[in-house]
């Protein structure tokens, strides 16, 4: 998994509203980059919903909130619609994305072991260095502290 002061990697990944993302599309900004398991399943929405209730908080401290999953476009679109979610969601279908931030990790649910992605958050200066970095995130109370790390970061 990256650390702070690693360069963050660049991709082209399509969004949920069809746009093409990139990092570079947001040279000279902070960023929040998110990775999360699987659109429409609790723990997923109740992270999207967390970011989107904190959304304009986020945008008055300069930063954009970006969430990642591995899910096709169509499916983070009906995702974004049916929660009114205010966050972008970017779709990385090959997983090249979160395997260059070491998202993409071994897990372990009832004995069973498979691939998946680890939900992290990754907090970005104007000049793509990431500054903190949030392994193995639990949701509650979660995109407060990033937002809170996020002001002093744009201050």
């Amino acid at each position: 998994m990256l650390n702070a002061g690693d360069k963050a990697p660049d991709a082209a990944l399509q969004t949920s509203s069809g746009e093409s993302f990139t990092l570079k599309n947001y040279a000279g900004k902070p960023l929040v980059l998110y990775f999360y398991p699987k659109a429409d399943t609790p723990g997923c929405t109740s992270e999207a919903q967390a970011f989107t209730e904190l959304a304009d908080d986020f945008a008055a401290a300069g930063l954009a909130v970006i969430g990642v999953s591995k899910d096709k476009p169509a499916k983070l679109k009906k995702f974004a619609d049916k929660y009114g979610l205010k966050v972008v969601l970017a779709s990385d279908e090959t997983g090249d994305f979160c395997e260059a931030f070491g998202t993409w990790v071994e897990k372990s649910m009832y004995g069973r072991r498979y691939m998946g992605i680890e939900r992290s958050t990754f907090l970005i200066d104007a000049n793509g260095t990431v500054v903190r970095v949030w392994p193995k995130v639990k949701v509650k109370g979660h995109a407060e502290e990033v937002l809170d790390a996020a002001k002093a970061l744009s201050s």
